[in-house]
C-alpha cells in the first residue's frame, strides 16, 4: 500500500516558491516516500529533527532549502513547513512553526 501524502496548506504555498529544480528534487523524494514509506528515506536525503519531526534536505545552485514532515497515523505523511535555510542549523522558528501546523492537520 502505497503512504499517503497531506500538505498543510501554508506549507504549499512555500513549497511553490521553492526554485524549479529544488521543486523537482523534492517531488522525486516524495515519490520514494510514497513507495517505501518515510523511513525509506535517509541521509544525506532526509534526517531526524526529533519530536517525531523529521527533514527533506534539498540543494541547488540557487541554495538549501528544507520541507519538515512528520509520519502520521494510517500510512500518512504531514507535510508542514518549506524554508530556504540560511543557517547552519535549522532555525528553532522552523520548528515552532512546523510544530504549530501539525497541531492544524
Amino acid at each position: 500500500m502505497r503512504w499517503k501524502i497531506v500538505v498543510h496548506q501554508k506549507a504549499l504555498e512555500e513549497i511553490d516558491n521553492l526554485p524549479v529544480e529544488m521543486r523537482a528534487k523534492l517531488a522525486r523524494l516524495l515519490e520514494i516516500i510514497q513507495s517505501v514509506g518515510p523511513l525509506g528515506l535517509c541521509e544525506p536525503y532526509a534526517k531526524s529533527l526529533g519530536q517525531k519531526l523529521w527533514e527533506i534536505r534539498l540543494r541547488g545552485k540557487d541554495g538549501i532549502a528544507r520541507v519538515i514532515y512528520v509520519a502520521l497515523s494510517n500510512q500518512t505523511v504531514g507535510i508542514l513547513h518549506a524554508f530556504i535555510k540560511k543557517t547552519q542549523k535549522t532555525p528553532k522558528q522552523a520548528l515552532d512553526c512546523a510544530k504549530k501546523r501539525l497541531k492544524e492537520l
